[in-house]
């Protein structure tokens, strides 16, 4: 049982670690982008990320496996380097969607908190662009450490998309959420708290960062 527990505890840890990494990848140059920016057009980039903020999860496994899959109506829509269905990268790819928007949305919602005056004084000292975003982006450091560890929560307790297009395959695609799952349903109680207990603790242990980050903001 040990063993099974330490696979499935390693897989989860390492597909939502590899989601979170392209997550921030994505999200936290876009965040700062938002955040800086008045463009044509932001309001619905906005609008579509807070969009992506509150989306089933279930619902992008659906898109996920329609696109990935040969036999779906989005089969044309596939491209050569994208995953295969039932694997770990597939669950990434999931996992990666889940979790930009969040990340994206927090990481803006720090640099917007900035404040307005500091913009102005890098810029008066004849920084660049660049220059400037990045010492923006170091004065949110907690807001955008809050966006990670959210995005982070928010995919390793997620089971709708990832039994969708990883099919919780033993040895191979089977991770915390859903091993629950269907240990619960085969009446291996033991192995199913014991993987419960794990994702709680972890849950807690998330939860407990995002507060003490948070009030270290507000302080």
């Amino acid at each position: 049982m040990f063993a099974d527990f330490s696979e499935i505890v390693l897989l989860s840890l390492r597909v939502s670690g590899t989601a979170l990494f392209f997550s921030a990848l994505i999200g936290i140059p876009l965040g700062v982008l938002l955040g800086l920016k008045r463009f044509a057009g932001r309001r619905i980039f906005v609008a579509f990320m807070y969009t992506g903020m509150g989306f089933p999860p279930v619902v992008i496994g659906l898109f996920v496996y329609l696109l990935l899959s040969r036999s779906s109506p989005l089969s044309s829509l596939s491209l050569p380097w994208l995953p295969d269905l039932f694997t770990p990268a597939a669950m990434v790819l999931a996992q990666t969607i889940i979790a930009f928007p969040l990340v994206a949305g927090f990481t803006m919602a720090a640099v917007m908190g900035v404040d307005p005056q500091l913009r102005q004084q890098v810029f008066s000292l004849g920084a660049t662009q660049l220059q400037a975003a990045t010492t923006i982006l170091w004065e949110a450091k907690t807001g955008v450490i809050v966006a990670i560890v959210a995005g982070f929560g928010s995919i390793i307790s997620e089971v709708g998309a990832v039994m969708i297009v990883g099919g919780n395959i033993q040895h191979h695609t089977r991770v915390l959420t859903t091993a629950i799952v269907l240990e619960t349903g085969k009446g291996n109680f033991e192995l199913a708290v014991l993987l419960g207990l794990f994702l709680l603790g972890l849950s807690f242990i998330i939860n407990t960062l995002m507060l003490r980050l948070q009030g270290k903001a507000f302080a």
